[in-house]
């Protein structure tokens, strides 16, 4: 039972985003904003926002392929996450940490997405990509 309540300690939302939360964006993007702020409350931090013009070269150095890529790149507790991912699936992979998987992504800006919401507008279907060491597969499905 010690050890269940430990687990529960190190994998809570808080433990798994010690460390600053930071987001690399597409100058200007407004959408991102409420993506972060999202996050922020759902972790307890704040989430430091850098403008960066040239995203690909971090995605490079993430091992992120070119067709994941949206509009912003978070850091948290050493994974990145892509693009507008919902918070329930960053919780599951910083608490699993899947052998070989070093981020997710949701591609481009799908309406419904977290911080993509259009009132009036139904949501679409979109799929939560997990990538690392150059391969990809479907996460989760939206």
């Amino acid at each position: 039972m010690r050890n269940y309540l430990l687990a529960i300690a190190l994998f809570s939302a808080p433990a798994m985003a010690a460390g600053d939360i930071v987001m690399h964006r597409d100058p200007g993007c407004g959408c991102c904003e409420a993506w972060a702020a999202a996050v922020a409350k759902q972790f307890g931090q704040a989430v430091r926002i850098i403008d960066d013009a040239n995203r690909a070269s971090l995605h490079k150095r993430l091992g992120m392929q070119p067709a994941l890529a949206s509009c912003h790149t978070a850091i948290i507790a050493g994974m990145a996450f892509e693009g507008h991912v919902p918070i329930a699936d960053m919780k599951r992979v910083l608490a699993k940490r899947p052998a070989g998987v070093t981020g997710l992504a949701v591609p481009g800006m799908p309406i419904g997405s977290l911080g993509m919401e259009v009132p009036g507008r139904a949501a679409g279907p979109y799929t939560v990509v997990a990538f690392g060491a150059g391969k990809s597969s479907a996460f989760a499905q939206h």
